[in-house]
């Protein structure tokens, strides 16, 4: 699975975009061992996906080291109310 990380980065991507499918759209918190072997082994931004509940889950992936997650999709957390624009913005 790690090659594709190399390889991203050499055809010049800027960032990568890391989804956990088991856990997308399902509201039942990151895969935070998953973003944080990613974040290691890569020096490209990478931006998580799949279970972000709210600010809290938000908080632990911008806390997964000095390179750590960038960014992170949203969506059904903003859909559902779970999760405000503006205080994810502020975060």
């Amino acid at each position: 699975m790690w090659p594709i990380l190399d390889r991203l980065a050499g055809a010049g991507c800027a960032r990568c975009l890391v989804t956990d499918i088991g856990r997308e759209g399902m509201l039942t918190g990151p895969n935070l061992s998953l973003f944080r072997d990613v974040c290691a082994r890569t020096a490209m931004p990478v931006l998580a996906a799949g279970g972000i509940r709210g600010l809290d889950d938000l908080r632990a992936v911008a806390a997964l080291g000095p390179r750590g997650v960038t960014g992170a999709v949203v969506g059904r957390a903003l859909y559902t109310g779970a999760l405000s624009l503006s205080e994810a913005l502020a975060l």
